[in-house]
């Protein structure tokens, strides 16, 4: 497609002589533009997709892919038979009976805090790897009975408390006396603390066994909802439809994270979307940095061009020459881009805590983005989208420059010379 003497040209266009260094400087600046809008966009995409990919592994994996409530938050009886028939729909990994309520936590070493209590069987608990696989403190094996409590490490810190101390539980909806209603009070035992990395759960969460929560709670052979783990996330709607279908009849709801979480990762998804397109513009600036350059160096280079086509050089081969410089700003900016990115995203941590330690500041605070670590997915059919638009954004910019420069006259050029 390019000969060996356009090459040639184009190598030594690009190689700015005394008096051409305006123009090489634009270049240089064009390139770099593409390489940070490449880079750039890399690195927002994959932190978004780790984003939705972290928040969406911690929170199913402490609440279950779907969820069965009673009508009008009525407790369910008949919880075991319900999930035994729930465990043979197909796309069905396991059924865990939960005891769920809000309460007061406090301790005898003051201070108090909201959480949220949530009563489940040991083996159950054991079955959500989320939790059983992040102990940090004590062990699962004395989780049971009616004296025993998990909680989560933000919480502990908190508290100042560890495994053996005593956590007050204080519910709200308390037993009618002569004197008004009193709050129930109970004290548990920390038998063990764990940290999942989802900021909410470990500084709110705490699971009792489910006897004992139905005891606090008030809820004699009932739970406050049945909830589902599936073998795909992502196919949860098609789960659902089947245990819809399967308890239809009965006096329940059935809501999937898609329906409970729909509003936030919408949001999401929305500001990835937006992100995306406005650095789309950052690499759109540079390619036009690109015409600039080009059409300066078409018009420094006139009398070269009308020299070359006196001696034999076609229209096309001018063409071509210029569509090579411009190309190669294009093609080395998007590499370069691209290599930066890709290097940043798979040490994105690290590059976070030198920044930390250099700033002084906390450049990701877990209370507010709900993460314990900054994470970063690279998906690279999204690298290789990018890389494509770059190149493509490129080309285009060289076409009217190089398109000019095929269409000047010799003898005119020569001619104002």
């Amino acid at each position: 497609m390019f000969g060996a003497f356009e090459r040639m040209v184009a190598a030594r266009y690009l190689r700015a002589r005394k008096g051409e260094r305006f123009v090489s400087v634009i270049a240089i600046f064009s390139l770099v533009g593409i390489a940070l809008g490449v880079a750039t966009l890399i690195i927002v995409m994959s932190v978004m997709n780790g984003f939705r990919q972290e928040l969406l592994g911690r929170i199913l994996g402490v609440n279950g892919h779907l969820g069965i409530y009673g009508a009008v938050n009525a407790p369910i009886t008949g919880f075991d038979a319900m999930a035994k028939r729930i465990d043979a729909v197909p796309g069905v990994t396991f059924t865990m009976p939960v005891a769920e309520g809000q309460v007061l936590l406090t301790t005898d070493r003051g201070g108090a805090l909201g959480g949220l209590v949530r009563g489940v069987r040991e083996a159950d608990l054991r079955k959500m790897t989320a939790v059983s696989n992040n102990i940090r403190m004590g062990t699962l094996d004395g989780f049971k009975g009616d004296d025993a409590v998990a909680i989560g490490l933000g919480l502990a810190q908190r508290f100042g408390i560890g495994v053996g101390d005593k956590l007050t539980l204080v519910s709200p909806q308390g037993s009618a006396t002569a004197f008004g209603t009193v709050p129930r009070i109970k004290a548990y035992t920390v038998r063990a603390v764990f940290q999942v990395g989802f900021n909410e759960a470990d500084t709110s969460f705490v699971y009792l066994p489910l006897e004992a929560a139905q005891i606090f709670f008030r809820l004699p052979d009932a739970v406050s909802q049945i909830e589902v783990f599936t073998t795909n996330p992502d196919r949860v709607p098609e789960v659902s439809a089947r245990i819809r279908e399967l308890l239809r009849g009965e006096r329940v709801r059935v809501i999937d994270w898609t329906q409970s979480n729909n509003s936030f990762f919408a949001a999401v998804e929305v500001e990835r979307n937006v992100m995306f397109l406005i650095l789309t513009l950052i690499i759109l600036v540079a390619a036009f940095n690109i015409v600039s350059s080009l059409i300066m160096m078409v018009k420094d280079k006139t009398r070269d061009i009308a020299v070359l086509r006196t001696v034999g050089a076609s229209s096309g081969a001018i063409m071509r020459i210029f569509l090579m410089c411009g190309a190669f700003v294009g093609v080395a900016g998007t590499l370069a881009g691209t290599l930066l990115g890709v290097v940043f995203c798979l040490n994105i941590e690290t590059i976070r805590g030198w920044l930390e330690s250099l700033t002084g500041t906390n450049l990701f605070n877990p209370e507010v983005y709900f993460l314990s670590r900054l994470p970063a997915v690279l998906q690279w059919h999204e690298v290789m989208q990018v890389v494509g638009m770059a190149l493509a954004l490129s080309l285009l910019a060289t076409l009217y420059p190089s398109w000019r420069a095929a269409r000047t006259d010799p003898v005119e050029a020569l001619r104002n010379e």
